[in-house]
Formats: structure tokens, C-alpha cells, sequence
């Protein structure tokens, strides 16, 4: 029996794909909920249990995602236990009731429905609620039996093409658990985005150490080890998502998210995992079809863990990441991947002086589909376009041993990706404005087509969060921030606090502020304003204060 086959809408009536035996399963499902007193209509304004009894499923919390103008995903994952095997959970199948309506006492219902919930798919639930309407709140919960799990908000967007004075949104990415705290998301949830991106390494697949600001809390047994396999992936996101912060954050707004590397294994691209380049002949490490095995696992626990549609279920090693998000007239947001259709990094990775190999336009980043399908969204009727992705366009040079060195695993490595999209946007007469995460540290810079000419034109502005707790507390200046800032004159502000991105985008101004805590080491440090950055629209111009 299909998940589908389960879900109604308001007037409870079954969605296309029922069969006579499906229905008759779901009469039965019904009954047997609707005879449990804490789910009958007398209780439809039932508040999420305050008490955590043993068998409460919803330790994981909720989550929405990927707002469309008439639909939205729901999710929430089972776990009475999130720190032990398969979240202490017993095998078989669970039904699991939601709710999604206008106000936050239910009061007025829009819609309703039953998923299945099962160890087939790590005891997950995804629900693309269809039929609502365009820019409008809702909340939404779940419930199992008698228990009913936190109320969640979230927010279509408008319709195609309407008018759109403001539009509220976060960004934020790499949050290593054992390096610090998260206490950006409770600033992040405070503010009430219209939506939040997350551009990568939502977990990290190391082995975690026994040291750090949270050496003392409990971890699953997996944790000592490397992830490897899809239980050691769902243990991972458990472990990750166990934390208030980020349940909080989930609950406030719809998040649109996107996978980095290590999701997966550090630097991995394509086929190619970290290690391949340096195993031994007959290395297991080196064989890319036991990486694929491994990257289908991982694709496989983020697609159970992330509120994202069943367009993006992995199917083996491959999944459809990229896609794209339009709010009225005023953006569209292109969420890209650049880890599963690159070429390999160019001189064996690290920080290398550009070259022909880093010029070679045989090389790629995104793919041929995916950059066609990039330069095709530059011609939309929408006031700004954004691309919203993993790592830096941007070079961030350094000088070393005399030579202008950068990163070849961000774009600087692929010097003809790079061109043929900033030549895209050049020609089409767009201001681009380029969002991304990766490098733990806050940096604002020109795009620009050539960066070793200082009179090449300037395209388009790009801002690099900082991590959400990936590098510790970080400081506001570093070596390497300074380096970057004396090789780069295109870099005009950097940090290296942990925090987060929050925006407010109009017709005319995009603004954003950068949110920085002085220390993640100790829960609840104040979150502080280290500048806000503002961008008028048809104009790279970066203004700071």
C-alpha cells in the first residue's frame, strides 16, 4: 500500500491511486483513531503534551519545507528513543494522523490526512499538502494515539507573478554538533522568517570525539565511528536533530535545503570519494562503486530527515536536488547541487595557483543539465534572481609561497563554470545575487568575471554565512580572514563568529544582517548584529554598516 492512498484532504475524501482494498484499510485506520479519545473530534483543539511518557514519538520534532504557491511538505520522523538503534523504535508499520490549519487551535481545519510510517523509510513522514492558498500562514501537527506532537508554522508562497512588497528570509549551513551549541536557531526561530535555506552539511559524517562544548551529553553508539552505512546516517541526523535549537527553528518556518559534502564524505564529487586519489591499489577506498553504495545510503537518510518532496527521494546513488522557488514577482531562488554532477577537484584538491587544468572547459561544477536549466532561469520575469547553493564563487585568494593560491573545491577550481554563468547573467542584464555556506565564515565580495583583472565588470554580490557551529567559537578577525582580505580586494567584509544570515528583500534593497554570537562553548550566549549589508537592486553595489 502506497503512502498516497492513505492521505485526505478536507473533506476527507481519498486522493487519486485508492484501491477498494486501500480503502477499505484506511475506513479501518480511521475508526481505530477516531475511537482513541484524544483524537476524536471533542479533542480538536488538543495542545501538544507537555510530558515526555516513554513511548512519545515525536522527540525528532517537526518540520515543513519547499513552499509552492498551493502546497507545502510536512514532516516529522517517529523516535521514542532517538539515541538508540533505529530510535527505539519496534519493526512494523505505524499510522500517523496530521492536521494542517489556519489557526493555531485547529479551530480552522483545512485539511487532514493519515501517512504510514515505517523502518522502510527510518520511521519518516513526508505530506505534500495540495489545495492551499497562495501567501498565507498555517500551522500544522501530527499525532500518534494519544500523543500529539508540537505545533509547527509555516507559509506558502504567493502565486506566480503577483505582487510581492517583502520577503523575509534566513540562510545558514554547516552545524557540527560537537563543536558548539546551537544557539543561532533560537535567534534565527525569534525572527520569523518567511523561509529558511540551509545550503549544506547539515550533519557530519566523522567520528565524533569525547571532547568539546558537548563532551558531556549523551550520543548514540554509531557516533565513535565514521558514517558508512544508512543506520549510522539516521543515527547521525538523530543525534543532530535531538537538539532544541534546531527542533525550534524547524518548527518556526518552512526550510528549503540543500545537501554540501558532508552529508555524504568530505570533498566527495561525483563518484569520487575524499580518499580515492590516495588509496593504495585494491583500497576499497578507491573503488567508486563501493562509494556509491555509501552515497546512495546517505541520500537515502537525508531525503528521511529534510522536508522535501518525493521528487527528491534518492533513487540508489541519484537524486534531483536542484530546483527552483519563485515568490510572486520579486525573486526566484535557484537551489542548486554541486557535488553530484562535478568533475573531479583540479591538482588534487586544496589551495593550488589557478591553471589550465582549473581552466579547462571540459570541467564542471554543476553539470550541463543543470547549468542550462541555471542560464534558462536567468530569463524570468522576476525582479531579483538568486542563486542559493553550497560554496563560494567568489575567489578567496591567498598569497603563499609567492603564488596566488585558492581553493580548488569551491568554483574557484572550475574557472569555465564559473564564466559561462557570470557571462549568462552579464548578457542578460541581471544583477545576480549569489547566497551560500561552506566556508565557516562570513564573507561579502563582488562577483566578478575575472578576478586578477581589477577592471573586469562586477555582475552581481555574493554573502557567505558563517557556520551555524563548525569551527567552534571563531573569533571576528583571523589569519586567514586577513590573508584573504589583502589577496582578494574584490572581499569587502568578512567574520569568523558562528551565526547565521537574515534578510529582507523588496523591490528595491536586498538587506541583510549577520548575526554572530561571541561564543557557542556555553548554551544561551546573546546573539549581536556584526553588520548589515545592503545591495540596491540593478546595481553590485555593497553597502555596509
Amino acid at each position: 500500500m502506497s503512502r498516497r492512498d492513505l492521505v485526505i484532504g478536507a473533506d476527507r475524501s481519498l486522493c487519486a491511486g485508492t484501491t477498494r482494498r486501500s480503502f477499505l484499510t484506511w475506513t479501518a485506520l480511521v475508526g481505530a483513531l477516531a475511537m482513541t479519545p484524544e483524537l476524536s473530534s471533542a479533542t480538536a483543539h488538543a495542545q501538544p503534551q507537555r510530558g515526555t511518557p516513554a513511548d512519545y514519538p515525536f522527540r525528532l520534532g517537526v518540520a515543513s519545507g519547499d513552499p509552492l504557491p498551493d502546497s507545502v511538505v510536512l514532516w516529522t520522523r517517529l523516535a521514542v528513543d532517538p539515541l538508540a538503534p533505529v530510535g527505539g523504535m519496534r519493526p512494523g508499520v505505524v499510522p500517523v494522523r496530521w492536521e494542517i490549519a489556519e489557526d493555531e487551535r485547529f479551530g480552522r481545519a483545512v485539511s487532514q490526512g493519515i501517512e504510514l510510517a515505517s523502518d522502510a523509510d527510518g520511521w519518516s513522514v513526508h505530506v505534500d499538502v495540495r489545495g492551499l492558498a497562495p501567501a498565507r500562514g498555517y500551522f500544522y501537527r501530527f499525532m500518534v494515539g494519544p500523543h500529539v506532537s508540537t505545533v509547527g508554522r509555516t507559509r506558502t508562497a504567493p502565486a506566480p507573478g503577483s505582487p510581492l512588497a517583502s520577503l523575509s528570509f534566513a540562510w545558514a549551513s554547516c552545524q557540527k554538533w560537537e563543536d558548539g551549541f546551537y544557539g543561532a536557531y533560537a535567534d534565527l526561530a525569534a525572527s520569523d522568517p518567511d523561509v529558511v535555506f540551509f545550503l549544506g552539511d547539515y550533519i557530519y559524517e566523522y567520528a565524533i570525539e569525547g571532547t568539546g562544548a558537548r563532551a558531556s551529553q549523551p550520543r548514540p553508539e554509531s557516533a565513535g565511528r565514521e558514517t558508512l552505512a544508512l543506520n549510522d546516517y539516521r543515527d547521525r541526523y538523530a543525534l543532530y536533530k535531538s537538539d532544541p535549537d534546531l527542533a525550534s527553528a524547524h518548527a518556526a518556518a518552512p526550510w528549503i535545503t540543500t545537501f554540501d559534502d558532508h552529508e555524504v564524505d568530505n570533498n566527495w564529487a561525483g563518484a569520487i570519494s575524499q580518499d580515492a586519489g590516495t588509496a593504495a591499489p585494491g583500497d576499497p577506498a578507491g573503488d567508486p562503486r563501493l562509494f556509491l553504495l555509501r552515497r546512495a545510503d546517505a541520500f537515502k537518510a537525508w531525503w528521511e530527515n529534510t522536508p522535501v518532496r518525493m521528487a527528491q527521494r534518492p533513487t540508489g546513488p541519484d537524486l534531483t536536488a536542484y530546483r527552483r522557488f519563485s515568490f510572486g514577482d520579486l525573486v526566484d531562488f535557484s537551489v542548486l547541487d554541486t557535488r553530484q554532477y562535478r568533475s573531479d577537484q583540479a591538482n588534487g584538491d586544496g589551495e593550488h595557483a589557478q591553471n589550465a587544468e582549473t581552466a579547462d572547459p571540459s570541467r564542471t561544477i554543476t553539470g550541463a543539465a543543470q547549468e542550462k536549466w541555471i542560464l534558462d532561469g536567468f530569463g524570468s520575469g522576476a525582479t531579483w534572481k538568486f542563486l542559493a547553493h553550497q560554496t563560494v564563487i567568489s575567489d578567496l585568494a591567498r598569497i603563499s609561497d609567492g603564488e596566488r593560491k585558492v581553493g580548488m573545491d569551491p568554483w574557484s577550481g572550475y574557472e569555465a563554470s564559473r564564466h559561462r554563468i557570470l557571462d549568462g547573467a552579464r548578457d542578460r542584464g541581471i544583477t545576480l545575487a549569489s547566497i551560500v555556506g561552506d566556508i565557516h565564515r562570513t564573507i561579502v565580495s563582488e562577483l566578478r568575471r575575472d578576478y586578477q583583472d581589477d577592471s573586469a565588470p562586477v555582475v552581481g554580490v555574493e554573502i557567505a554565512s558563517t557556520s551555524i557551529a563548525s569551527g567552534k567559537d571563531g573569533a571576528d578577525v583571523d589569519t586567514a580572514g586577513a590573508d584573504i582580505a589583502a589577496a582578494s580586494p574584490h572581499v569587502k567584509f568578512g567574520n569568523v563568529r558562528r551565526g547565521y544570515l537574515r534578510a529582507t528583500l523588496t523591490p528595491t534593497e536586498w538587506r541583510s544582517e549577520v548575526r554572530v554570537l561571541d561564543a557557542i562553548s556555553i548554551p544561551g550566549a546573546p546573539v549581536r548584529t556584526a553588520a548589515t549589508v545592503t545591495v540596491p537592486e540593478g546595481r553590485p553595489e555593497i553597502g555596509l554598516a
